[in-house]
C-alpha cells in the first residue's frame, strides 16, 4: 500500500518543489487542508523555515537554507520508513536520460538554428521542426508512465506528474503551444522541472 505523506511534511515541500507560492497555492499541491496550511505555514515562518516576500504585488512562501535543510531531513525519515531508498535510486537513475531529452526538446522549442546563427529564436513558422518536438514530448509521456506509477506506488505524493504532463501535451497537440514551456502554467517543462525537484529532494542530492 502506498504511504500517505503527514500534512506537516506536505506543506513544506510543497513549498519547495514550487519554488514561490503562496498559501492557496501550498494547499492546492497535494490537496490540503487551507486552515491547517495557513497554521503551518506560519510555523515554519516562526521556526525560520520559510519566508515571504512580495514583488510587483504579488507575494509568496520560499524556503530558506533551514527549511531546505528540514525538508530534505523529513523526506529522509519518510524514505527510510518505506524502505524506498533503491527503488527511488533506480527510478531517478532512469529518469535522468528521459531529463536530457526533455531539456534538448524544449531548447529546440525555444531556438531553431540557421546557417547565419546557432542560436535563432524559434519563431514557429516551420510545421515540421515544432512536430519533431512534440511528437518527442508526446514520446516522453509514455515513457514517464511506468517511472511515475513506481514511485506513487510507493509514496502517494507522487501521484499526478503523469496525468499534469499530457494534460499540458494535449493543450500543445490542440494547438495552446504556450503549455510546452511557459512557467506560469502546469506546462510540460514546468511539471518535469518540478518531478525533477522532488526526485533530488527525496534523495538529498543536488540538482543535476
Amino acid at each position: 500500500m502506498t504511504h500517505v505523506s503527514t500534512p506537516e511534511l506536505l506543506v513544506l515541500h510543497a513549498v519547495r518543489l514550487q519554488g514561490v507560492a503562496d498559501d492557496q497555492q501550498v494547499a492546492r499541491r497535494f490537496r490540503l487542508d487551507p486552515a491547517v496550511t495557513k497554521e503551518l505555514l506560519l510555523d515554519y515562518q516562526a521556526f525560520g523555515w520559510i519566508t515571504w516576500s512580495e514583488f510587483a504585488g504579488i507575494g509568496g512562501w520560499s524556503l530558506m537554507a533551514t527549511g531546505r535543510a528540514e525538508n530534505e531531513r523529513r523526506l529522509a525519515a519518510e524514505l527510510e520508513l518505506v524502505a524506498g531508498t533503491e527503488t527511488v535510486r533506480d527510478t531517478f537513475r532512469a529518469f535522468l536520460p528521459l531529463n536530457e531529452r526533455l531539456q534538448l526538446a524544449c531548447t529546440q522549442w525555444q531556438l531553431r538554428p540557421t546557417d547565419d546563427d546557432p542560436h535563432a529564436f524559434n519563431d514557429h513558422n516551420d510545421p515540421a521542426w515544432d512536430r519533431r518536438v512534440i511528437t518527442e514530448l508526446t514520446a516522453l509521456a509514455e515513457q514517464l508512465g511506468p517511472l511515475a506509477e513506481t514511485l506513487s506506488g510507493l509514496l502517494d505524493r507522487f501521484q499526478g506528474y503523469r496525468t499534469r504532463f499530457v494534460t499540458a501535451l494535449e493543450r500543445v497537440q490542440a494547438g495552446d503551444t504556450g503549455w510546452v514551456d511557459r512557467t506560469n502554467v502546469d506546462s510540460c517543462h514546468k511539471v518535469w522541472f518540478e518531478l525533477h525537484e522532488d526526485l533530488i529532494a527525496t534523495l538529498g542530492l543536488g540538482r543535476v
